[in-house]
C-alpha cells in the first residue's frame, strides 16, 4: 500500500511540475505528435505473430485512429519467427509478438530495437510483476503480452484426490485419468519441481533423476495433447488435466465447478512479449501500435480475447466480471508468481538429455 500511495503522490507532483511554465513546451510535443500522426496516415504496419493473437475489432481501431493499416502475418513457431528475422536482418517486420525465450536470442543477435519509452504514453500501464526478466532484464527492448501459467484443473465430482500440487498427479487413485500438454520443457519442469529443482537446472544428474521419475507417471497418462485439452477434461474423458492458460481459461468458463490448483511446489510460466525489429520499415508506426495495445481499455480486450493473464495492471479494471476471476491474477497468489520461474533456455547438453528422457517417457505411455 505504501508503494503505491507513494506513487499517486509522485504522480501529483509530477502533474504539477509539468503544470507549472511547462506550456510552450507541452504545446510542442503535441505539434509534433500531430505531424507524426498525419506523416503515418495511409502508411501500414506489419505485425508478426501467431494466428489469433488480436481481436479483428483493436486492429480495426487502431486504423480508424491513426489512419494505419495493419498487415498481419503469422508464424507457427517462434523458431520460424527468429529465422525469418535472420533472413532479413531485422527487417519487413514493425511489431513482433513472441515467447520470452526466442526474444532473449533476437535480443542477442542484434535482431530488436531498443525501445525509445517517450514514445509510448501508456508505458507505464505495464504490471512490473512481469518485467525485468531473463530475456530483458533492463527491459531496454519489450512490453509484456500476456503470461501463460500452467496450471493443474480437475473435476472434483469425479475425482476424490485434493490436488494440492505437481506430486498429488503421481497418486495412483489417478491412474489413466491424466492428461497433460507435450512441451517436454515444461513437463520436465514440473517433474524437477516436485523434487525440489529449478526448472533451468543444467545439473545433468538432476534431469536424469527427474526422467527417471516421470515415468512412473506413465500409468496415470490417459492422453498427452497440447492442443484443446480443455475439451477432454470437460467430456470426461480425463478426470484430471495440466493445461496451458487458454486452456485453463476455457475449461473454466465451460464449466465453472471445476477446481484450479496453483501447485504448491512453485509455479513455472512465460511471458509473451511485444517488440520491434532493429530494422523495422514503419518504427513510427509501431511506436503508435504498442502505445495503443497499451491502452486499459483496449488492453484488456486483447486479454479477454487470448485467454491469457493480464500483464497490463491499468487494464484490469476493465476487464469484464466473465473474465477477471480467470484473467487477472489473484492477489493471494502474487508471491507464487514473485517466487515462480521462467523457463529459460539451457544448455545443450541438457536439452539433449531432456529430449531423449521424454521420448522414453512417451514410449512408456503407449
Amino acid at each position: 500500500m505504501k508503494s503505491k500511495v507513494l506513487g499517486l503522490l509522485g504522480l501529483g507532483a509530477a502533474v504539477a511540475l509539468t503544470a507549472c511554465g511547462g506550456g510552450s513546451k507541452d504545446a510542442a510535443q503535441q505539434s509534433t505528435g500531430a505531424a507524426t500522426d498525419s506523416a503515418l496516415k495511409g502508411t501500414t504496419l506489419n505485425l508478426y505473430t501467431w494466428d489469433g493473437m488480436f481481436p479483428q475489432e483493436v486492429l480495426d481501431g487502431f486504423t480508424e485512429k491513426t489512419g494505419v493499416k495493419v498487415n498481419y502475418s503469422n508464424f507457427d513457431l517462434d523458431e520460424t519467427m527468429l529465422a525469418k528475422l535472420e533472413e532479413t536482418k531485422g527487417g519487413d517486420y514493425d511489431i513482433v509478438v513472441a515467447d520470452d525465450y526466442i526474444i532473449q536470442l533476437a535480443i542477442g543477435e542484434g535482431l530488436v530495437k531498443e525501445l525509445d519509452k517517450s514514445k509510448i504514453s501508456t508505458y507505464d500501464n505495464i504490471n512490473p510483476l512481469f518485467q525485468s526478466k531473463f530475456y530483458d532484464p533492463d527491459n531496454k527492448y519489450t512490453m509484456p503480452y500476456g503470461a501463460g501459467i500452467p496450471l493443474i484443473v480437475y473435476n472434483p465430482e469425479t475425482v476424490k484426490v485434493d490436488i494440492q500440487g505437481y506430486n498429488d498427479l503421481w497418486n495412483p487413485e489417478l491412474a489413466g485419468n491424466v492428461g497433460i500438454i507435450g512441451n517436454y520443457r515444461v513437463i520436465d519442469g514440473i517433474t524437477l519441481k516436485s523434487l525440489g529443482y529449478s526448472f533451468n537446472t543444467n545439473d545433468l544428474t538432476q534431469i536424469q533423476e527427474a526422467g527417471d521419475k516421470l515415468k512412473t507417471l506413465a500409468p496415470n497418462i490417459r492422453l498427452i495433447n497440447d492442443n484443446n485439452l480443455q475439451d477432454y477434461l470437460l467430456s470426461g474423458e480425463v478426470g484430471a488435466a495440466f493445461m496451458y492458460t487458454s486452456q485453463v481459461t476455457q475449461a473454466i468458463k465451460a464449466n465453472p465447478d471445476l477446481k484450479v490448483v496453483y501447485p504448491k511446489e512453485g509455479l513455472g510460466f512465460g511471458v509473451m512479449g511485444s517488440f520491434i525489429p532493429s530494422n523495422a520499415p514503419n518504427a513510427e508506426a509501431a511506436y503508435k501500435f504498442l502505445e495503443y495495445i497499451n491502452e486499459p481499455e483496449v488492453a484488456a480486450k486483447c486479454f479477454e480475447y487470448i485467454g491469457y493473464f493480464v500483464t497490463n495492471k491499468a487494464a484490469e479494471s476493465y476487464v469484464s466480471d466473465d473474465w477477471k476471476d480467470l484473467i487477472v491474477f489473484p492477489e493471494d497468489k502474487i508471491s507464487l508468481i514473485e517466487g515462480g520461474e521462467l523457463i529459460e533456455n539451457i544448455s545443450d547438453e541438457a536439452n539433449e538429455l531432456h529430449n531423449k528422457l521424454w521420448e522414453e517417457f512417451r514410449q512408456e505411455t503407449n
